[in-house]
C-alpha cells in the first residue's frame, strides 16, 4: 500500500503543481506588465523565469516530501497520508504564490511612488511673486496672527 500511496501522491501533486504554475503565469502576466511599467517583453521574460523557479522549488519539495515515516497498511492509511501530503503541498504552493505577489506589489508600489514624486514640469531656479521682491519675503503683520 505504501507504493500505491507514493504513486497516487505523485499523480496528484505533479499535475497540481503544473496547473498552478500555468494558471499563475497566464493570469499574472497583466500584473507583471503593470509592475514593469508596460514593458511587455521584460514582463514576459520575468514571467517565464518565475515559472521555471516555481517548478524547481515546488517539484523539488514534492519529491523531498514523498517519503513516508511509516508504512501504509490499508486504504484509510492511503487517504490519511495523501491528505496530509497534498495539504502541505497546497499550503507551500499558496505561500510561494503570496510571497511572489507581495514582492512584486512592493516593486510596483515603489515605482509608482517614484513617478508620483517627480514634478510634472521642471522647477524654476527663481521664485517670483509678492513678498519676494528684493530677495527677502515680507514678514506677516503681527496684528493678523
Amino acid at each position: 500500500m505504501t507504493v500505491t500511496t507514493y504513486l497516487l501522491y505523485l499523480l496528484i501533486a505533479v499535475p497540481l503543481t503544473i496547473w498552478v504554475a500555468r494558471t499563475l503565469s497566464r493570469n499574472g502576466r497583466i500584473f507583471l506588465v503593470d509592475v514593469f511599467g508596460g514593458n511587455e517583453d521584460f514582463a514576459d521574460a520575468v514571467n517565464r523565469l518565475l515559472v521555471v523557479g516555481f517548478y524547481l522549488l515546488n517539484l523539488g519539495f514534492v519529491t523531498l516530501f514523498l517519503r513516508s515515516g511509516s508504512p501504509v497498511e490499508d486504504a484509510s492509511g492511503v487517504f490519511e497520508q495523501l491528505s496530509v501530503k497534498l495539504g502541505v503541498v497546497m499550503l507551500v504552493l499558496g505561500v510561494v504564490h503570496l510571497t511572489n505577489v507581495w514582492i512584486f506589489n512592493k516593486i510596483r508600489t515603489r515605482s509608482r511612488l517614484d513617478t508620483m514624486t517627480r514634478p510634472p514640469v521642471p522647477p524654476n531656479d527663481t521664485v517670483h511673486g509678492p513678498g519676494f521682491v528684493g530677495g527677502a519675503p515680507q514678514i506677516w503683520p503681527a496684528d493678523h496672527a
